[in-house]
């Protein structure tokens, strides 16, 4: 079998399309390449999803932090306290078993019964764990830049008679991620990293077929050789984290297009290696 052969039957396996059995001996570096990459799809879906959720909900949580009323500051606080002060580790595991514990027959509401055993599916339920847990560290972030915002634009925005909602979206809210971007792109790499977790945490893959730590592991197993299939893994993350600096790089560069060149802040990669 050619590699082409087994890109054909192997790069879509993951999402259930392709081949349905794993090779069990003689893996070729293109079978474990193939394979790996293609439990990246899930990778990606739960980073892309969980990031483009989160980021509402952190506006939002930003936003009611900074309010003066205890009704809309305390949950928010409560709610960014909790999701950073546990690791997320220990967040899929009391979701996965708050999820099970759902009845499997379904949950009525108003005479409808509701399914809920999807929840507790890595596609959903691990999705959840990393959209709640991304927003309360991407609302932190957005709450420092909206506390950051140089009172002289303040000034000037009410000098111009703005006031309100036009106030927050021609003033604050622009300059807030202006100032918070850089942070919230190391966020976002941190997101795709914490995507491997997903394999440790209980949830069932779909249709057995899970993420790129669950074939990485596989060729781990069968091999004996751990020193291939990690470095692979390794080497996609490292391709991903630089397509995330890129595209991330380019919104930094729309969000600073009114600024000197001089004065414009460049995207940094700062892992954070503890949550």
């Amino acid at each position: 079998m050619s590699c082409w052969d087994t890109i054909a039957d192997y790069g879509l396996r993951s999402i259930g399309i392709g081949e349905r059995l794993l090779p069990r001996s003689d893996f070729t570096l293109c079978q474990q390449f193939t394979l790996i990459g293609s439990g990246m799809i899930w990778n990606i879906y739960f980073g892309v999803l969980a990031l483009a959720a989160g980021f509402f909900l952190a506006n939002a949580l930003a936003v009611a932090r900074a309010a003066r009323s205890p009704l809309l500051r305390k949950p928010a606080d409560w709610f960014i306290f909790v999701f950073r002060g546990s690791p997320l580790f220990i967040q899929f595991f009391l979701a996965y078993e708050a999820l099970v514990m759902l009845p499997r027959a379904g949950i009525d509401v108003l005479g409808l019964t509701i399914e809920t055993g999807w929840l507790t599916r890595a596609w959903a339920g691990a999705l959840i764990v990393l959209f709640l847990n991304t927003a309360a560290y991407s609302a932190e972030i957005f709450h420092g830049a909206l506390m950051a915002i140089p009172k002289g634009d303040l000034e000037a925005a009410d000098a111009y008679g703005f006031s309100g909602w036009k106030k927050f979206r021609r003033i604050q809210w622009p300059t807030m991620l202006r100032l918070a971007w850089p942070a919230y792109t190391n966020e976002a790499i941190f997101l795709f990293h914490a995507t491997t977790l997903v394999f440790f945490s209980g949830f069932p893959a779909f249709q057995q077929r899970g993420d790129a730590l669950y074939y990485a592991n596989y060729f781990a197993d069968k091999t004996f050789n751990p020193f291939v299939p990690y470095p692979i893994v390794a080497f996609y993350f490292i391709c991903l984290t630089l397509t995330v600096i890129w595209l991330f790089g380019l919104m930094n560069q729309r969000l600073n297009r009114h600024l000197p060149a001089h004065r414009r802040v460049r995207i940094r990669v700062r892992p954070q290696l503890i949550r």
